[in-house]
């Protein structure tokens, strides 16, 4: 079985969650050894949609419904993962239906929105795959997707964070008091300087890992400017500096206004360190309040009251690690294995296998 796992094209040109996600699910996948499934990025420029048994694309958005059409016209299954925001419920997506129809009438149905393009993706794909019951409400109740073909399965983590030190990032920075970490890209979404002007009275140095495109440069500079802060820059996401800067940190805060499935987080916790998040998120983790916390993104009081708590009474390692053992990327790949072999074996078979998986 030929799978074939793409996106947009412009994907690699920058670093983020879903290049992490798209990297370490081919990585898992291939590690899986099996000797019938060849799995491989495609590239557009050179290989056709129908080389391949089953394709995997990841992101509704970015104009890859046109993947998703093509491959369906072509008769080649899609697992479509949608990364689709959980801030979207029945009434946004009512609204988005009817500025839809309006750009629609007004422009002679030769502009569609880009929740018209999202839906189609999510309609043609053969199986849809959400992070957390959270996404997986958002596509049904904003995008009337068929949830007998969506499927929950939240991302992994490398077992690196599990094992971090955080005595590497102490002798690069110097830095050994309690401190916040940001990971991520750094941007006004991102909501970085809100959180680091509020911390400013507690006298906390905050310390950020990740880039600003250049269009947010300025916002990087006013970040900057606030004498608490250092930014490392963007790491690698292999870099023991990152493993070890989660590890070394009182907290990760993550105070954006909306998040699919945040991996920041998760690697976080797997390194042993409390976080708080904004709480437009798919991520639910039962009995997590120990060590995280989702708030509202603009409620700054209530993140440096979470965050002083947590500096002040830090909660136990090992009971922040187990939280998230089961995120394993082999446990990803072994039920994406599941999903393509009966995707590809109904397409063979002319028949509908969603309801057996």
């Amino acid at each position: 079985m030929r799978v074939g796992l793409l996106s947009y094209p412009m994907l690699f040109q920058r670093e983020g969650g879903l290049q992490v996600q798209l990297r370490s699910t081919l990585d898992a996948l291939r590690q899986l050894g099996l000797a019938d499934l060849h799995v491989e990025l495609v590239d557009l420029n050179r290989q056709r949609l129908d080389d391949y048994d089953v394709l995997h694309v990841f992101s509704a958005i970015n104009g890859n419904y046109r993947v998703v059409e093509l491959a369906a016209d072509l008769g080649v299954p899609v697992v479509l993962s949608a990364l689709v925001s959980p801030a979207w419920n029945t009434s946004s997506g009512a609204c988005a239906r009817f500025a839809d129809r309006l750009t629609g009438r007004l422009t002679g149905w030769n502009v569609h929105t880009s929740y018209a393009q999202t839906k189609r993706a999510l309609q043609m794909a053969s199986l849809v795959i959400a992070l957390g019951a959270a996404e997986r409400q958002s596509i049904v109740a904003a995008f009337r997707t068929d949830p007998v073909k969506i499927r929950v399965l939240p991302n992994g983590v490398e077992r690196q964070f599990f094992q971090a030190d955080a005595s590497v990032f102490r002798r690069h920075t110097g830095i050994t008091e309690p401190f916040v970490l940001m990971a991520g890209a750094i941007s006004p979404y991102k909501n970085q300087l809100a959180l680091a002007q509020a911390l400013q009275a507690l006298g906390l140095p905050v310390v950020l890992a990740g880039a600003a495109q250049p269009h947010h440069h300025d916002y990087l500079q006013q970040l900057l400017r606030l004498p608490h802060v250092r930014s490392l820059g963007q790491l690698a996401h292999d870099d023991p500096l990152l493993a070890s800067a989660y590890a070394a940190a009182a907290v990760l805060a993550l105070p954006s206004q909306g998040e699919v499935f945040p991996l920041v987080v998760l690697e976080a916790l797997a390194a042993g360190t409390p976080a708080v998040m904004t709480r437009e998120s798919a991520l639910y983790l039962p009995d997590s309040g120990f060590a995280l916390r989702q708030l509202r993104t603009n409620d700054m009081p209530a993140w440096c009251d979470t965050i002083a708590g947590w500096v002040a009474a830090p909660p136990d390692r090992q009971a922040v690690r187990a939280l998230v053992e089961q995120f394993t990327w082999q446990r990803v790949a072994h039920q994406l294995v599941r999903y393509y072999g009966a995707l590809h074996a109904g397409a063979a078979a002319g028949r509908e296998p969603l309801r057996a998986i």
